[in-house]
């Protein structure tokens, strides 16, 4: 019988995309791990993959069309001995979804990252990936697995939505099919969790600004031209008005000495091995102020958090999301266990992810989520700013340029490197002294950076 394609979840939070690009057309052959088409999210472009083998009888909605509600049937697959000239495209999308095609990102050449201040709130924070499921469960909707788990749970006759995912944001994987066999998995708690949604007052909404006729009207016909936004731009605007409107900002700000970090960043750069011809690393001072929050995080483990309304997330690992800029956004890629990370990791895994941000080749699983996030506007010459905090996290660090100032030193006038920096908090997660306490230890990673080394 036919094979729907659907339009595929990206991310437990992806409700539509844009079908940018059919790779295939109407009378190929499909194999399975075939590409098949391009999806775009507001934060990424993505790769379709068939799961299924047959001829692509019928492409249901055209590339180029905007807003293609997940579960939305896209495509038709005729299967082996039908005739694909008769099926015919569903009027809707069936109550049973079919396997969904699986998206992955595709590499893209490394370039310089660019950051930008709040940008963070731009990036989607992760879903609770057992709620999440459990609701879609409650609901009648599809969950969120891989199409090898989608397969693998068709064949043996098992309902996806009571198997309890363990893969990124909760993702059923295949192993959990396997616990599902064998009677190993845990039932997703559906009606738990839905009952406590159900139950939750309706939040207030965000305040209306004027009307597109108000603003117009404020500027004379033709002195303008009108652009509408994009996913992105309009998931940065309701972020950040989110953000504003639910966050109580607290703001902490101080100076860093950059004259031994910029010493060390330059012997170690010029130390650096050959590696094709090239040197293996090049390290920036925006890589070495990530390595400095994660491990002042380290030392300061309760800024380390995130706030929910029950209970306060203490985190185990220090994330580091860096804001870049992209075209038409803002996107925060993440580096995992900073911490933990040499510098040389930290300063290529930057140039890799920057790159594909750009690209918008990011895989959801990179940017979003993340313990803390840095914006830095130095390399533009901004002195100082205050970026916006960016759910989950509870902190984020603005950084300004480094510029020689002078200071006094043992009574004496100097001139010394300065960097100023900006610590926004959560202040329901984070309170002053303890935002405080975090940037003295960041401070004194900066000033004295050969302990970043040890």
């Amino acid at each position: 019988m036919p094979v729907n394609i659907l339009m595929p979840a990206l991310s437990p939070t992806m409700e539509k995309g844009n079908l940018a690009k059919w790779l295939k057309k109407e009378g190929d052959k499909i194999k399975a791990g075939d590409i098949i088409a391009e999806i775009e999210t507001d934060k990424a472009t993505m790769e379709v993959e068939a799961v299924d083998e047959g001829v692509l009888a019928k492409i249901v909605v055209p590339e180029g069309t905007a807003d293609v509600a997940v579960n939305e049937v896209i495509g038709v697959i005729a299967g082996e001995g039908e005739d694909a000239k008769s099926v015919s495209a569903p009027s809707a999308a069936p109550a049973k979804a079919e396997p969904a095609p699986k998206a992955e990102a595709k590499a893209a050449t490394p370039a310089p990252a660019v950051s930008a201040p709040a940008a963070a709130a731009a990036a989607p924070a992760p879903a609770a990936a057992p709620a999440a499921q459990a609701q879609a469960a409650a609901s009648g909707e599809r969950a969120f697995a891989s199409p090898l788990a989608r397969r693998l749970a068709k064949e043996a006759g098992i309902d996806l939505g009571k198997v309890q995912g363990s893969g990124p944001h909760g993702r059923i994987v295949e192993k959990d099919i396997e616990a599902a066999k064998q009677g190993g998995a845990k039932a997703a708690p559906a009606a738990a969790a839905a009952a406590p949604a159900a139950a939750k007052p309706a939040s207030a909404p965000l305040a209306a600004g004027p009307s597109d006729d108000q603003v117009k009207k404020l500027f004379a016909p033709g002195s303008y031209e009108e652009i509408p936004h994009d996913g992105m731009r309009k998931t940065i605007a309701r972020r950040l008005t989110e953000a504003k409107q639910t966050i109580p900002h607290f703001y902490v700000t101080l100076d860093c000495e950059l004259d031994a970090l910029l010493k060390l960043r330059a012997e170690l750069n010029a130390a650096a091995p050959e590696k094709d011809g090239k040197p293996a690393y090049k390290l920036s001072v925006n890589d070495m102020v990530i390595k400095a929050l994660a491990l002042a995080l380290k030392a300061v483990p309760d800024a380390n958090v995130s706030w929910t309304e029950g209970t306060m997330l203490k985190h185990k690992h220090t994330d580091v999301g860096v804001a870049v800029s992209i075209p038409g956004g803002l996107i925060t890629p993440i580096i995992r266990d900073a911490c933990h990370k040499t510098l040389s990791q930290i300063s290529n895994e930057m140039k890799d992810m920057a790159a594909r941000a750009k690209a918008r080749k990011l895989k959801p699983e990179e940017y979003q989520g993340g313990t803390t996030a840095v914006s830095n506007l130095g390399m533009f010459g901004v002195k100082d700013f205050a970026a916006v905090v960016n759910p989950p996290h509870a902190t984020i660090l603005a950084v300004g340029a480094g510029e020689q100032r002078a200071v006094v030193k043992g009574g004496q006038l100097a001139v010394a490197t300065i960097m100023s920096v900006t610590l926004s908090t959560d202040h329901r997660a984070v309170d002053g002294a303890l935002g405080a306490e975090l940037l003295q230890a960041f401070k004194g990673y900066i000033e004295k950076p050969m302990a970043m080394l040890v």
